[in-house]
């Protein structure tokens, strides 16, 4: 009767177990999650050598050319023309070296074609509201009053024509500007603002402070250490 019994509490323990690793599981980065970071991290910052390694790395582990492709054009945004075209130059190096090994890679689905029957500012508001989850009709920062281009160009280029754009999800195009950000430096406000948006659009804090674990391999210790704290301070004004 003890046996059956300890080994009734031990199945039970095992259940337990086993759906708490599950939990686990959901909230850890799949490798392709970590594929992008890893791009986006060094595309940003130049490092081209380590990026042609990651690109081959993303691919293995299941991401498709126009994905990566769409996140290094997603970046140029954020980390400009020059840095996202090298980044480009370096995928096609890598894609030619691949095929000529043998290497047959996943193309993956084109982006749709992106409606213009809506104004492109609206289309462009209306994405940013829905990502800060608020209406933006109230008072303007200080910089889009001081500059009304940036905020026409944030609203009708950023947010309507690139985040509308359909190959890469909302939430990881998130997971992109924030690699980015984090990896250029200094940039704490805008970092912070990206990461409130990533939990708005379904990561969790979890899998957020993995990603500044990867960036330990990616960037300086110091931007790093700030992505950390950036990451805290956001958590702990959420709660």
């Amino acid at each position: 009767m003890k046996t059956r019994l300890i080994m009734g509490l031990l199945i039970v323990i095992g259940f337990q177990l086993n759906a708490q690793n599950t939990e686990v599981a959901k909230v850890r980065l799949s490798e392709q999650e970590k594929g992008i970071i890893l791009i986006a991290s060094y595309t940003a910052q130049g490092k081209l050598v380590k990026l042609g390694d990651a690109l081959n790395e993303g691919l293995n582990n299941g991401l498709t050319i126009n994905e990566i492709k769409e996140v290094l054009v997603h970046l140029y945004a954020y980390a400009g023309f020059p840095r996202s075209i090298r980044g480009l130059q370096t995928f096609l190096d890598v894609l030619d070296d691949r095929k000529s090994k043998g290497i047959t890679d996943d193309r993956g689905v084109d982006a749709s074609p992106i409606s213009e029957t809506q104004d492109k500012y609206d289309r462009g508001k209306k994405i940013l509201e829905n990502l800060v989850g608020r209406s933006l009709d109230g008072p303007k920062p200080a910089y889009q009053e001081f500059s009304p281009a940036m905020d026409r160009f944030l609203k009708e280029h950023l947010f309507a024509d690139i985040f509308e754009r359909d190959v890469l999800s909302h939430k990881q195009r998130e997971l992109v500007t924030i690699s980015v950000i984090a990896s250029l430096g200094t940039l704490e406000p805008m970092l912070k603002s990206h990461l409130n948006l990533s939990l708005n659009v379904g990561w969790q804090p979890e899998q957020l402070r993995e990603f500044t674990k990867v960036l330990d391999g990616t960037t300086t210790t110091e931007n790093a250490k700030a992505a950390k704290l950036v990451l805290q301070e956001v958590l702990d004004n959420r709660k």
